[in-house]
């Protein structure tokens, strides 16, 4: 090798030195989607969710901190991993007269253990009592708002 290449070569070394990094910055990734599942509705059995209705807001971390002692205010559904939110949404105005008001909206919310075993409530989704008016949550089933059986579902009817 040749010295001028040798002193480019080292030049470029020395240049590639003094230059700021170039390092990726990393992009915010988007919580894991579940594949949608298909469930046959006539040969798997449905699974018990508990919900917990409450007018004017959700229920507190509190009313939940206690096994056996939750809000009395509750309506057991038996239901598949494929239900909307819709479908949640009818069921609940067959039982709760607010919820069938015209301009009721209604706010999910899973309630369930965290790891170190402390009731946490996370808000799912919201739909609107009236059939004319669609939210984009609507058609979200419990599949892809991560349910895990066992957990809660507290629903606002606002």
């Amino acid at each position: 090798m040749s010295s001028t290449a040798q002193a480019a070569a080292a030049a470029a070394a020395a240049d590639a030195q003094n230059r700021p990094s170039r390092v990726p910055i990393p992009l915010p990734r988007a919580p894991p989607q579940r594949p949608p599942i298909t469930v046959d509705r006539e040969k798997t059995c449905p699974l018990l969710l508990r919900v917990f209705t409450k007018t004017g807001g959700h229920h507190t971390v509190e009313d939940f901190a206690v096994r056996g002692k939750e809000p009395k205010d509750e309506v057991q559904i038996y239901t598949w991993r494929d239900a909307t939110l819709r479908e949640l949404t009818d069921l609940v105005k067959e039982v709760a007269p607010a919820a069938r008001r015209k301009e009721a909206k209604l706010s999910f919310a899973f309630v369930y253990p965290d790891r170190r075993g402390r009731n946490v409530i996370r808000n799912v989704g919201m739909t609107f009592a009236s059939g004319g008016r669609r939210g984009s949550d609507e058609n979200r089933t419990l599949n892809d708002l991560n349910f895990q059986t066992g957990d809660f579902l507290d629903v606002a009817i606002l």
